[in-house]
């Protein structure tokens, strides 16, 4: 069995944090791919493969801001616990 990679959605609007953040797991050599959203229309995007992003590859893993623009980390995770596809994934 091939051990697949974890893929890491950062779901952060604020730059600085998110550098932060991928700093962190490089200084301790955490290699997972991250892929970077600045709120929670795109995340759901990135989630579903919609609106020109490509689908995030399973399995993965959310790291959720909750204090964000156009949709914060509330208003995500009650969506994405409606959603039947994306209803187990794990946040953080």
């Amino acid at each position: 069995m091939v051990d697949q990679p974890v893929h890491i959605l950062l779901v952060e609007d604020d730059e600085v944090d998110a550098e932060a953040i991928v700093r962190a797991f490089r200084k301790q050599k955490i290699q997972h791919p991250i892929t970077i959203v600045p709120d929670g229309f795109e995340a759901l995007n990135v989630l579903r493969g919609e609106a020109g992003h490509s689908l995030l590859p399973s399995p993965y893993l959310i790291l959720l801001d909750l204090n964000m623009p156009r949709m914060n980390g509330i208003e995500f995770l009650h969506i994405l616990r409606q959603d039947p596809e994306l209803c187990c994934s794990i946040v953080f």
